[in-house]
Order: structure tokens, then sequence, then C-alpha cells
């Protein structure tokens, strides 16, 4: 039987869905698949495509021709293409219009953008479902959202980031020591300084916080547009909070944390919710998007942008040990109900065989094999 090509484009890559190209890269190759990655250079570097036994061809995240006859060389001969976010899926789509293979958008997260954007934002979500032959969206949400920009076929297909290897290892106490946190309560929060991140409704509950004692440490990993202003407003108001910049140790940090907090305007399946509830520390977390589907009652939810109902959650969570441990004990039980790596590659292959039947990779639905597994829509 012929092996089954596939090629996986990724856009500006935001972490999930590089984590999860990753490790659909390695799984597919693992049963048999030949997958080539198309991605901006610096991303193989990040998450090593090249090591999960994938072909790396670097495509810069533009639309001009050169860019997309780029990528149109590298899906020529491909069985199926699948492209991961929105940007991805109309460069892709423009790449294969003179091409018959069948095209699969996973639809990762929802664009920010407000105003004259939005609508542009609107165009090239039509764009991009409708030139999708099975859109797989993360979220339920996304899949309502879909249906309604005119996608042809659209499925829920949640996307479950790898857990890290030693969990159980983590030297979350290190990370706390670090902060000078090991006498007070540490509230952590990670991703991109933007807008749309929440921040300044984090800060103001930050303010509520001043009257505990001891005052918990607010501790903020990420970089951003808004890092100045932040700062700023830190420095002026003498809150509690810590700008951390960059950090390659997040989940150690999440280890050594008494409170996670998620208080973005719309997410998916957030990164920092799932290592959360994964390490068993509590979450607090807007009801937005995906969120109450990922979570169940394994975490605390609030109002978008109530500052109020915001550090009354964490408030609780610091001053009542029972709903505490409670919290703590639900979040691996939530984290069991995710899809795993291979139910994730399974779902991804099912949908290739509906698409290409006659090129089933080896081994389909064996179960066996495997890979190593904030941005992009």
């Amino acid at each position: 039987m012929t092996q089954l090509r596939t090629v996986q484009v990724l856009g500006g890559g935001s972490a999930g869905s590089s984590a999860h190209v990753r490790s659909l890269a390695a799984g597919l190759v693992a049963r048999g698949v030949r997958v080539t990655v198309c991605a901006p250079a610096e991303l193989d570097h990040d998450y090593d495509f090249l090591g999960a036994g994938a072909r790396f061809v670097p495509v810069p995240r533009r639309s001009d021709p050169l860019a997309v006859g780029a990528l149109r060389a590298a899906c020529a001969g491909a069985d199926v293409v699948h492209a991961h976010g929105v940007h991805a899926a109309v460069r892709t789509g423009m790449a294969l219009a003179a091409q018959p293979v069948p095209l699969v958008v996973t639809w990762h997260s929802r664009p920010r953008a407000e105003g004259a954007r939005a609508q542009l934002v609107g165009f090239m979500e039509r764009k991009a479902v409708r030139a999708a032959a099975v859109v797989l969206a993360t979220s339920s949400e996304l899949v309502d959202r879909a249906r309604r920009r005119g996608a042809r076929d659209a499925r829920l297909g949640p996307v479950t980031l790898p857990p890290p290897s030693g969990l159980a290892d983590l030297p979350g106490e290190k990370a706390r020591a670090e902060l000078g946190a090991l006498d007070r309560p540490l509230v952590v929060t990670a991703g991109p300084l933007e807008p749309y991140r929440g921040h300044d409704t984090l800060f103001d509950a930050s303010r509520r916080w001043l009257g505990h004692d001891p005052v918990p440490l607010v501790a903020v990993a990420g970089d951003g547009s808004r890092r100045p202003a932040l700062q700023r407003r830190v420095d002026v108001e003498g809150l509690p909070v810590r700008l951390l910049g960059p950090r390659e140790d997040v989940t150690a940090l999440l280890a050594g944390s008494d409170v996670a907090v998620l208080a973005g305007r719309w997410e998916a399946r957030a990164p920092l919710a799932q290592e959360a509830l994964r390490l068993g520390v509590p979450l607090v977390a807007t009801a937005v998007g995906g969120v109450p589907e990922l979570v169940g009652d394994a975490a605390e939810l609030v109002p978008y942008a109530d500052a109020v109902a915001l550090a009354a959650a964490v408030s609780r969570l610091l001053t009542d040990p029972a709903r505490h441990a409670a919290l703590a004990a639900a979040g691996p039980r939530q984290a069991a109900t995710w899809p795993t790596e291979d139910e994730t590659i399974a779902q991804v292959l099912s949908v290739y065989d509906e698409l290409c039947p006659r090129r089933t990779p080896r081994g389909h639905g064996s179960g066996h094999g495997g890979g190593h597994g904030d941005g992009d829509a």
C-alpha cells in the first residue's frame, strides 16, 4: 500500500498549536506516515520537528507570492494537507488553488480583533473554512463559529498538550524561593502581555489583596507590547506584582504556586489551564470560550473583566483550605478526561482516511507509537 504523505502547515505558531504539530508529526511518523512541516524557520529550533522524524521546510508567515510559492512547492505530491490556524489555512488555500489536494484545518483559537480589523478577520475565517474539506475545531464554540462561517464539515477536535515529563520532580519550591515567596502565597499567570490577556483586571484584583497578611505575590511570566505600561502600574501603585519576562520554567513556577490565574477575554484550550489542572494547582479562570468545557467543575470560574469577582475567588482559595484541597484534587481527575496523544492522532488519521482511503498507513488504529509533545488561530 502506498505510504500516506501529509504536509502540516503552521503560521505564526502559538505555543499550543506548535506543540500540537510537533506531537502530531511524531505520532504520524511512528504510524508510517511521511510528514512534512512547513513553518517559520525559528519554530523548528524551538520544537525540533526534524527530531520528530518529519521533513522541515521553512516558510515565513507571509502571503506574498514568494512565500505562497514555497508552500505550493512543499505541498506538491501530498495526499492531504493540514493547516493549523486561520492565517495558515488562508495561505494554504491559496497555495492549493490549482492542486486537487484535500485540506484539513485545525482551528485552535479565535483571532483577537476589533472595529475594522474584525471585518477582515471575519473574511479570513470564511475563506479559511470554506477552503477546507474538514475543519477540526478545538472547542464546541469554535465548531459553531466554523459552521456559521460556511464550513462544509466542522467537527470537535480537542487538542490536549502532551504532559511534561517528570511532573513529580518539578523544582517548584526552588522557583518559589527565587521569587522570595516561601513565606507568602504565590499567584501565577503566564502568557503574552497583550490587551486581551486581562492583566489590568488581575492588577486591579491584586490591589484588593494588599489587606491580606501576608500579602500574596503575583508572578507574571511572559512578554509583549504592554510590558512597559504594566510595569508603570506596578511601580506607581505599589502593587504586589512581579513581571518576570519570558520564562522557560513556567511549569515549575506553576508547580510552586498556590493559585493559577487565567484572566483573558477568550481562550480555547489554554495551555496554562491544562498545566495547572494536571499539576493539581487550583485555577481561577474567566468563563469564556472553551474554558468551561475544558475545566468542568475543577476550577473557579469568574466573569471576564470583573476584578471584584476575580479577587474574591482567589482570596477564597487562599483562606479556605478545604476548598483549596478540593480543587487541587479535582484538577488531575478532570485532566484524565481529556483526549490522550494517541486518541488525538487516531482522530486525525481517521479524517485523513476518509479523504484518501486507499492511502491508510500500516498500523492505523493500532494505538501504538506516538510522539513527544496561547498566536495563530
